[in-house]
C-alpha cells in the first residue's frame, strides 16, 4: 500500500501509527503556524518576482496563504498528526484550498530551511517582549530603591551580618544584574536576525532565487552566508536558553531573599495578599508561594538549556532529525520567563518594607566593627592590629551583651588615648552607610547616582 506522505514517492508502504506519533512534531511546532505562513508568503513572492513560478500560480498561492492567515487568526485551522509538522500541515491545508498548484510553493525550498526560518522568526519576535519584561522589573527596582535610599539594613556575606548598607543600594545591585541580562538578550538579537531561507536542504538550489528579497520581506538583517550553517545552526536558540538560565539565576537569588526576609525571623518585608497564599490547616500562614515558584522554575529553564546543548553536541552537518528537539525547550522557556518577570515585578512593587525592623537589625549586630577598625587605622594603628583589637572587643561584647557603642570612652582611650567622642558618631549604622562614598559604594549620594544612571538607561532621565 503506497504512502500518502508528501515525501512518500520512494516508499512502498506507510509508516506505522506509532511511528507517525513518535516522529510528529505538530503537537508543539504549531506554535510557529504564524511564522510558517509568513515564511511561505515571502518565499512565493520571491518565486513570482524571479519568474521561477508563473504569476498566475504565485498569485493563487498567495491568495490561499492569506486565507489561511485569516483562518489561523480566527482559530479555525485544525492540524493532524498524520501530516507530521506545521510545514506539511500548512501545505496540506493549502492544497485543500487551491488544489495541486499548492505543490509549487515548495519549489527551491526544503523543510530544513523552512523550519530554521520559522524558528528564527519565532525567537526574533519574542526577544523584544522578554527585554521589555526585564525593563519593567528594572523600573520597579528603581522606584523602590528611590523610596529607600536612606533605609538602612544589614548587608550580608555568608548570610551573616557584615556591614550596614542602604536597602536602595541592595535593590540597585539587582538592577545591575538584570541590565546585564538585557544586554545579553539584545546581543542574542544579532544572531537571531539572520535568514536561513533559500539554503534549501543544505547546499542551496539551482533555481535563480533572490535571498536578499526574502530576507527583506521577512524583516531579517541579513541572510546566512553559508547554506550548511543556515540549516544546522541553533546557536541563537542556545544563546536564548543560556541567557534565560542566567536570568532565572538572578530571579531565583532575589526570590530566595524575598522568602527569607518575609519570614518571622527576619520580618524585613511583607508581601501583598495578591502574591501570597495560605495554608489549608494552619490559619496563621502567609506563604511566599510565588517567590518559591519562580525559584523552583529556574530548574526547568536550566534543564531546557542542558537539553539542547546535549542534542547539538555531536550532530554532524547539516540537518538531523535530532534537531526537532530544539523547540519545546525554547517554547517552554518563553512561556516561563515572561510571566515570572511580571509576577516578580508585581510582588516587589506591592511589598511593604519594614524600615524600622531593618534599622533595628543593625543596632546590636556588631556590623559596625569595620567602622571601629577603620577609625583606629586613621588614628595610626596598622589595620591588621586594629582588626585584632576590634575582634577582641567584639568577643568581649558578645560575652557581656555590650555593643561597641556602649563601651565607655575611658576604655577606648586605654587602647589609644587619641580616641575621642567622635568614635560614637562613626559607629552609628546610618553614618557608617553614608561614609562609604567610594564609586559604587552604599552611601546615599552614591546610591542616588546609581538611580540617576539607571533612569538614563531606562529612558526615564
Amino acid at each position: 500500500m503506497p504512502t500518502n506522505k508528501l515525501w512518500g514517492g520512494r516508499f512502498k508502504a506507510t509508516v506505522s501509527e506509532a511511528t507517525d506519533e513518535f516522529g510528529a512534531s505538530i503537537s508543539f511546532d504549531q506554535l510557529m503556524a504564524k511564522e510558517d505562513l509568513m515564511g511561505s508568503l515571502a518565499h512565493v513572492k520571491m518565486l513570482k518576482a524571479t519568474h521561477i513560478l508563473p504569476a498566475q500560480d504565485a498569485d493563487q498561492i498567495i491568495a490561499g496563504l492569506k486565507e489561511l492567515q485569516a483562518e489561523l487568526a480566527a482559530g479555525k485551522l485544525t492540524f493532524t498528526v498524520e501530516n507530521e509538522d506545521i510545514h506539511m500541515n500548512m501545505e496540506a491545508l493549502l492544497t485543500e484550498k487551491i488544489g495541486p498548484v499548492a505543490g509549487k510553493l515548495h519549489t527551491a525550498r526544503s523543510r530544513n530551511d523552512q523550519v530554521a526560518t520559522d524558528f528564527h522568526l519565532y525567537v526574533k519576535e519574542r526577544l523584544p517582549k522578554v527585554i521589555a519584561a526585564i525593563k519593567n522589573l528594572q523600573t520597579v527596582l528603581v522606584k523602590k530603591a528611590e523610596a529607600n535610599v536612606e533605609t538602612v539594613m544589614p548587608g550580608y556575606t555568608h548570610l551573616q551580618h557584615a556591614q550596614p548598607i542602604s536597602y536602595g543600594h541592595y535593590l540597585m545591585a539587582y538592577f545591575a544584574m538584570f541590565q546585564r541580562d538585557v544586554e545579553r538578550f539584545e546581543f542574542n538579537q544579532k544572531h537571531t536576525d539572520l535568514s536561513p531561507l533559500g539554503a534549501a536542504a543544505l547546499a542551496g538550489t539551482t533555481f535563480p532565487i533572490d535571498r536578499e528579497m526574502t530576507t527583506q520581506e521577512l524583516g531579517f538583517a541579513s541572510p546566512y552566508t553559508n547554506s550548511l550553517d543556515a540549516v544546522s545552526d541553533r546557536d541563537f536558540a542556545l544563546e536564548f536558553l543560556s541567557n534565560a538560565a542566567i536570568l532565572m539565576t538572578h530571579l531565583s537569588r532575589l526570590c530566595e531573599e524575598v522568602i527569607l526576609w518575609s519570614s518571622y525571623e527576619f520580618g524585613y518585608l511583607e508581601l501583598a495578599d495578591q502574591y501570597s497564599t495560605g495554608s489549608s490547616i494552619m490559619p496563621q500562614k502567609k506563604n511566599p508561594d510565588m517567590a518559591e515558584l519562580i525559584r523552583g522554575k529556574s530548574g526547568r529553564i536550566f534543564g531546557n538549556l542542558m537539553g539542547l546543548l546535549t542534542v547539538m553536541k555531536a550532530l554532524p552537518l547539516a540537518y538531523n532529525k535530532d534537531m526537532q528537539e530544539d523547540k519545546e525547550g525554547v517554547f517552554d522557556t518563553v512561556k516561563t520567563i515572561i510571566p515570572a518577570l511580571s509576577i516578580m515585578a508585581g510582588m516587589l512593587a506591592t511589598a511593604t518594607v519594614n524600615k524600622a525592623k531593618m534599622q533595628a537589625a543593625t543596632e546590636r549586630d556588631f556590623s559596625n566593627a569595620t567602622e571601629l577598625a577603620d577609625y583606629l587605622a586613621v588614628k595610626g594603628i596598622p589595620f591588621r592590629q586594629a582588626h585584632e583589637i576590634v575582634g577582641e572587643l567584639v568577643l568581649k561584647g558578645l560575652q557581656t551583651n555590650t555593643t561597641l557603642q556602649e563601651i565607655p570612652l575611658a576604655e577606648y582611650q586605654r587602647i589609644l588615648p587619641e580616641i575621642g567622642e567622635d568614635v560614637y558618631h562613626d559607629l552609628q549604622a546610618k553614618v557608617a552607610v553614608e561614609r562609604r562614598q567610594s564609586l559604587g559604594g552604599t552611601s546615599f549620594k552614591e546610591v542616588m547616582k546609581q538611580i540617576a544612571a539607571a533612569k538614563e538607561i531606562l529612558g526615564q532621565g
